[in-house]
């Protein structure tokens, strides 16, 4: 990677023709340093194993640099227990796996009060829950009493037992998955709980040069060995560290704007019943963060903005039930709404 140092005078130049939305705030070299090298090497080991997943790699990390959660939707057997599990062997963090029933309960996932009979009183025994990444794997199959005990969890990531708070260690991340198809026996996720995963990235199955691959990386390892040489890259103080670099980059008032238009167009569009919440606009900003610092910019481009919607925005909106007759999807609508907003230049 070749490393641009420009001297004051050319600095000087450079912003005098750029418009004022693409003002850096921040070093370029420290973006690139920073985050946009640590998001190479950190693919760069998941492709050891993964073929054909850099999309579903760049979305997690975003979601994990701007410290939020991820619901990922794909078929059965398309490796997406495999990527959380690789990613965080990559970044050096705990992870625990939960399956989801119909007949788990919330203590099997906050924990319980046990009684010690050596002290005569109850303590807190704790769940799964507590580690840095945690799998809900078919997060759909359990009823609303299971689904109601993540609320606190994900947003104020803490648990609280009989009155006491227990806090979560950093990093907390959890990340669901679902079928779009199978879905006898399960429960439609809460609208509430929906708007706390910042993205639902769509797993989709792999074309035929992908598949190709994958045959040819795993014919001699059926043990999946190769999965051993996925590397450590970060820990949590260098994650923390792009989590902080991230929050500096910069956004113009007119992108803001741009994002706002967006927002308050999905609550007033005749093909939507339920619009996007502050906290979806929330989450396109600091998502657009950090795409632009992936991208090696110290700054917020539309582009950002129009990459973040669609994860963003997928589960949050609920179609009219004329649009679902008419075949319109979430997807659609939300396109059509990010064509009609003028882009700002």
């Amino acid at each position: 990677m070749i490393e641009e140092k420009n001297t004051p005078e050319e600095n000087n130049t450079e912003e005098s023709t750029t418009s004022p939305m693409n003002s850096p705030a921040v070093d370029t070299e420290q973006t690139s340093n920073v985050v946009q090298q640590n998001v190479a090497n950190i693919k760069t080991e998941l492709n050891k194993v993964l073929v054909g997943m850099d999309n579903a790699i760049e979305e997690t990390l975003a979601a994990l640099f701007t410290n939020s959660h991820v619901l990922l939707e794909g078929f059965p057997g398309v490796a997406k227990t495999l990527l959380v599990k690789l990613l965080s062997q990559a970044i050096s963090v705990d992870f625990k796996r939960i399956q989801f029933t119909p007949d788990l309960m919330p203590s099997d996932v906050l924990g319980t009060m046990v009684f010690d009979q050596k002290n005569g009183d109850f303590s807190f025994h704790k769940g799964p829950i507590f580690t840095n990444f945690v799998l809900i794997d078919e997060i759909n199959r359990s009823p609303a009493k299971t689904q109601s005990a993540l609320f606190e969890v994900m947003e104020e990531r803490q648990i609280t037992m009989e009155g006491t708070t227990y806090p979560l260690a950093y990093p907390f991340l959890v990340i669901g998955t679902q079928n779009p198809i199978d879905q006898e026996g399960t429960y439609r996720l809460p609208e509430a709980q929906l708007d706390r995963f910042v993205f639902k990235i769509k797993v989709p199955y792999p074309n035929a040069e992908d598949e190709l691959a994958i045959l040819e990386r795993f014919q001699n390892d059926f043990d999946r060995k190769i999965e051993e040489n996925v590397s450590s890259i970060l820990n949590k103080d260098s994650l923390k560290e792009c989590e902080n670099y991230i929050q500096q980059i910069h956004i113009d008032k007119q992108i803001l704007g741009y994002i706002t238009q967006i927002i308050q167009a999905t609550r007033n569009h005749q093909s939507i019943y339920l619009g996007a919440s502050p906290r979806a606009s929330l989450a396109i900003m600091r998502v657009s963060k950090a795409f632009a610092a992936m991208a090696g910019r110290n700054f917020v481009k539309p582009d950002d903005v129009q990459r973040a919607c669609h994860p963003v925005l997928n589960h949050r909106l609920i179609p009219s039930a004329t649009a679902e007759m008419e075949g319109f999807t979430t997807n659609d609508i939300i396109e059509s709404i990010l064509e009609d907003i003028e882009v700002p230049r």
